[in-house]
């Protein structure tokens, strides 16, 4: 099929095929790089896949209206699924479902150290990565909604999908029918500061909660740490288990489900040899997989600068750790923690090590632009409704709330039965709900 165009961006349709009652159409862009730019320049490919369920006959299909979805990260690539389930499931019922992979991740333009290293040195990395926030990743959604000829649509976004749903009312708002959001409302002022003072607070209780749940797990996070600050245990990657990187097992701590995952892990720590008591293969094989950054560097270099508007991060997550010293790798007791970035990982996480200089340009970056307009939403006319957790450790409930109070008509569902990935436990029913409270799927 011959490429379409509009306004410099293309389009392609790749294969189609179907799968357990899911038809699936391949998607690819072509986008600027840069839309501040006045002529024509840098482009890159943004990939995404169509998903619409085979109850719909295909005729029936060409009429439904269509659903974004906004995935977690930064970093993070849209969902592979073989068949339809949880709020997929639901949505299909009303929805083309169009599945992104945001900028620099998945099949679109890839973003790894081997890749960034062919752009240059620090200066020129740091430069082009300046693209791959929010606002980027929100202009290239409303390009492809417009070469899609598609009516305003609808859009859904987890975690950090979310913030990009706050930009996305605040700069191309005419392209949203609706917005649904779980997990995901940003702070719209104020830095990373004040959102890692609350994030620490957040992971405090999570560690209290877990040890009191599982009391013997304390000892065994314990025994893990005394062995790490005696003995060389090595990942399956070859380097050195630090204490500080095995603390990131933290990251389990974010959903219902998961929190019992890290216990499951713990109960493997440990084996007997002839060399004495080690650390076993399946739990450094475990753990290696959890705190590595080899699949989504993104993820670790761009992540205080999704917070920044006008001010650099000085990494943020690093400074505010002075003031929680139980995360101190010399604590006595160290907790366990989240999705903080530090700079230690550029030392420590193979993939990380090129991109150290690069990470520590954007830290002292200052002239990050904004990512949402005040006034625009404070006069928001698009239905708009949130999944607003009480006990997030990623985003938190009282900076959440902060933003409801400041975004004309924004709904919030406040629920204490979820945590961070409430889509993952009970989906269908959550997007059933949001989707009630922006008034129901559009009439194509």
């Amino acid at each position: 099929m011959e490429p379409e165009t509009h306004n410099s961006v293309t389009h392609r349709r790749g294969a189609t095929y179907s799968l357990r009652g899911v038809r699936t159409v391949e998607h690819f862009f072509t986008v600027p790089l840069d839309y501040a730019s006045d002529t024509p320049g840098e482009t890159l490919d943004v990939f995404a896949r169509e998903y619409v369920s085979e109850s719909h006959s295909e005729a029936a299909a060409t009429q439904l209206p269509w659903l974004l979805f906004l995935q977690g990260g930064p970093g993070g690539k849209g969902a592979r699924v073989a068949e339809l389930g949880g709020w997929m499931k639901e949505a299909a019922k009303n929805f083309h479902i169009l599945m992104l992979d945001q900028r620099g991740t998945g099949r679109s333009s890839y973003v790894s150290a081997a890749t960034l290293s062919m752009r240059g040195g620090p200066v020129q990395q740091a430069d082009y990565l300046t693209h791959f926030r929010a606002d980027s990743i929100v202009r290239d959604a409303e390009s492809i909604r417009t070469v899609l000829s598609s009516a305003p649509w609808t859009i859904f976004g987890q975690s950090f999908g979310g913030f990009c749903v706050l930009t996305y009312l605040s700069l191309e708002p005419q392209g949203v029918h609706a917005a649904l959001v779980t997990g995901g409302l940003a702070p719209l002022t104020g830095g990373p500061d004040r959102v890692y003072q609350a994030t620490y607070a957040r992971v405090t209780a999570r560690n209290a909660e877990y040890f009191a749940k599982y009391p013997e797990d304390r000892g065994r996070v314990n025994a893990v740490i005394a062995h790490l600050r005696s003995n060389d245990e090595h990942l399956p990657t070859g380097e050195r288990l630090s204490v500080q990187r095995f603390q990131m097992v933290g990251n389990y701590l974010g959903g219902n489900t998961r929190i019992d995952a890290l216990h499951f892990l713990l109960e493997e720590a440990f084996m007997d040899t002839a060399d004495g008591t080690r650390l076993s293969d399946t739990f450094l094989q475990q753990v290696g997989a959890l705190v590595t950054r080899a699949s989504n560097c993104l993820y670790a270099v761009m992540h205080e600068s999704i917070y920044c508007q006008g001010s650099a991060s000085n990494w943020s997550a690093e400074r505010v750790l002075e003031s929680h010293p139980g995360f101190s790798p010399t604590a006595d007791e160290p907790l366990l923690f989240g999705e903080m970035v530090y700079q230690w990982y550029f030392e420590e996480d193979p993939a990380l090590i090129p991109l150290k200089e690069t990470a520590g340009i954007l830290a002292q970056r200052t002239d990050w632009p904004d990512l949402y307009n005040l006034d625009v939403l404070a006069a928001n006319t698009v239905p708009t409704a949130a999944a607003v957790y009480l006990d997030d450790i990623y985003v938190d409930h009282g900076l959440s709330m902060e933003t409801v109070s400041r975004v004309r008509g924004l709904q919030a569902w406040e629920s204490g039965d979820f945590h961070h990935d409430g889509i993952a436990d009970d989906g269908e029913a959550i997007f059933r709900r949001l989707l009630s409270m922006v008034g129901g799927a559009p009439v194509a």
